[in-house]
Formats: C-alpha cells, sequence, structure tokens
C-alpha cells in the first residue's frame, strides 16, 4: 500500500483593506475634474497630480495639461499644483506669468511646510528624511532651503553635519517606509541625543495603514502583487514591506497586463494584493480578475484599519479663476 500525496492547498488570494486612494489623492483628483467642470479646459497642472500613470492619462483625456514647469503655463492661464506641494519660488513664478493657481497640496504634506517654516524661523537646523529629487523633498526643502539638511535613509547619518546639536529637529517625506525612516531617526538621535521629533508623526497616516496591512498579510503570501507606478514612492515601499515581512516574491504593477504568469510557480498557493494610495481601485479590480482566470478565485481580506479622513477641497475652487486670471493679464 502506498501513500497517497496530500492534495495542494487551495489557491487564494489574500487582499489588504486599507488599499488605494487616501483622502489627499482623493481630493487633489476631484480637484482636478472639478476644475475641469467649473472652468472648462485646459487646465494646466504642474508635475503629475499624484503619481499614477493611469490618473494622469484619464485626466489628460479630460483636458488636462501637465507641466514640468511653470513656464510651460500660457499667461492668463489656470495652474494647479499637485498633491505633492510646491516650494514658494513657484508660486512667486506662477504670479510672474499672471496665472491663477488652485493648490492642490496635499493637507498632510502641508503641515510638514508649516513644521519646516516654524522651526526654521526658531533657528534650528533641519535634518529632512526622504528621497532626493521627490516633489515633496523639493517643494519642503523649498520652505527653508538655508536650514534644511537632505538625509535619504540611515546610511546618509555618517556624513551628517549640523550647527549646534542642541537645536535640531527631523521631519520627513509622508510616504516613507515607517521601519526605515524610524531606523533613520534611531541613528540620528545616536549622533545626536538632543535631536528633537515633529509635533506629530510626519509619515501620514494612509501610507502607515498600507503598510500594517501589507506587513500582516506578507509572512502568509507566496507572491505580493502591489498595485502602482514606478514612481509612487508609497507604492514602491509596499513591494519593501512585504518582502521585508517574508513574502517569497513581490512585484509593482501599474495594469494587470504586467502581470507575469511565470511569477505563479507551482509553489505560489497564496497571492497578497494591495494598492498604492494614488491608484483607483479599478485597477485593483482588474488585478483581481486577471487572478480569478489563473486559478485564484477565493479572495480573503486582510484588515488593518479603518479610514475614515476626508479633506475639503482646494479654496480656489470656490472662485471665478478665469475672470481672475484675465483680470491678471490685463493688469486691473
Amino acid at each position: 500500500m502506498t501513500d497517497t500525496p496530500p492534495a495542494p492547498s487551495a489557491r487564494r488570494v489574500l487582499l489588504a483593506a486599507p488599499r488605494g486612494y487616501c483622502a489627499g489623492v482623493d481630493r487633489a483628483v476631484i480637484a482636478v475634474e472639478k476644475a475641469l467642470e467649473q472652468y472648462g479646459a485646459p487646465i494646466y497642472v504642474r508635475h503629475e497630480i499624484v503619481h499614477n500613470k493611469y490618473v494622469v492619462q484619464t485626466l489628460e483625456k479630460k483636458g488636462a495639461i501637465f507641466v514640468d514647469k511653470t513656464a510651460e503655463v500660457p499667461e492668463g492661464s489656470i495652474v494647479m499644483f499637485s498633491a505633492h506641494g510646491v516650494a514658494p519660488i513657484v508660486h512667486e513664478e506662477a504670479a510672474e506669468r499672471k496665472l491663477a493657481t488652485i493648490d492642490a497640496t496635499c493637507p498632510l504634506v502641508t503641515k510638514v511646510h508649516k513644521e519646516a517654516v516654524r522651526f526654521a524661523q526658531e533657528d534650528y537646523d533641519i535634518l529632512l528624511i526622504g528621497h532626493e529629487g521627490h516633489e515633496e523633498v523639493i517643494g519642503t526643502s523649498g520652505e527653508a532651503p538655508d536650514h534644511i539638511t537632505l538625509v535619504d535613509g540611515p546610511e546618509d547619518v555618517a556624513s551628517v553635519t549640523v550647527r549646534d546639536e542642541s537645536k535640531v529637529v527631523w521631519l520627513s517625506q509622508t510616504t516613507l517606509s515607517v521601519d526605515e525612516t524610524m531606523e533613520t531617526v534611531d541613528r540620528l538621535k545616536e549622533k545626536f541625543p538632543q535631536l528633537v521629533s515633529p509635533p506629530s508623526d510626519d509619515i501620514c497616516y494612509a501610507t502607515q495603514n498600507r503598510q500594517i496591512a501589507v506587513k500582516q498579510m506578507g509572512a502568509d503570501a507566496d507572491l505580493v502583487i502591489v498595485v502602482g507606478s514606478q514612481n509612487s514612492s508609497n507604492s514602491k515601499r509596499l513591494v519593501e514591506v512585504a518582502l521585508g515581512a517574508g513574502a517569497k516574491d513581490a512585484h509593482l504593477v501599474d495594469f494587470a497586463s504586467e502581470i507575469d504568469e511565470a511569477w505563479l510557480t507551482d509553489e505560489v498557493r497564496t497571492v497578497g494584493v494591495t494598492s498604492g494610495a494614488s491608484v483607483p481601485e479599478v485597477l485593483v479590480e482588474e488585478v483581481l480578475e486577471w487572478l480569478s482566470r489563473h486559478g485564484f478565485e477565493d479572495v480573503e481580506i486582510v484588515k488593518a484599519a479603518e479610514e475614515s479622513i476626508t479633506f475639503s477641497l482646494p479654496k480656489e475652487l470656490r472662485r471665478d479663476l478665469r475672470s481672475e486670471a484675465a483680470s491678471l493679464v490685463d493688469g486691473k
């Protein structure tokens, strides 16, 4: 009599909750749509309104024009600043070009800007933890360039110098890995024992919640698929967090069509799915449909938190910006 090998366990999907749009992204995307409805196309947007390819392409079809520089916006036009925020010099450039502006900066990013201004006024050296070149870091640094030093991860700490070790504070980009940021903070505190922390955590609630959900499912997942764009910091962090939590494999995709069937080896029985904070749910649904067609039909929710935060739309949407722009050009 031979032993019958055990039947393979069922294939399943662990679906992270929360996932996708955060309040700041929702506010920014709706702001572009409302501006197009109220004022008509074109509405110019400085940089991508949020870091997601699908969202940008969808808004372009509706009449939004994305530009890299304020100088690309014709005089007398309406320009919107993205959710990542801009430096004060950008507001000055817009005024010089006689542009009517809509500021869609996420309120949580605005909070970090205000902290930078306040600590600079108190003559602190500000150690900004973040990724060099990211729009949010550029905007925050522009609030107090003479006081801010960028710290791009724990490995940067050794080279950091300050004027007065008794007046040093750390701030951070809102979309970082919580664990890596705290590792950086711990190293900074070893070097500067009197280091001051911000009044409240700078990493946004949505970034933290999405990372917690991925941690909860990571150890049980043979493969984690994160829906998000390559230029999305919080989406890329989710891949890193999944691998750190024990997932055997993890990949970032914009669309279900980018999933490689080769990732679904015979050993893959559990697939974790989540999405970055700038990803609409329709893209996650397409991934779930793709997985279902490949035998992963059972979906279990992994719930880490409830989210009920909402932000009001930019106040500029309550004004007649086309008339304001025309007045600026006429010099009235």
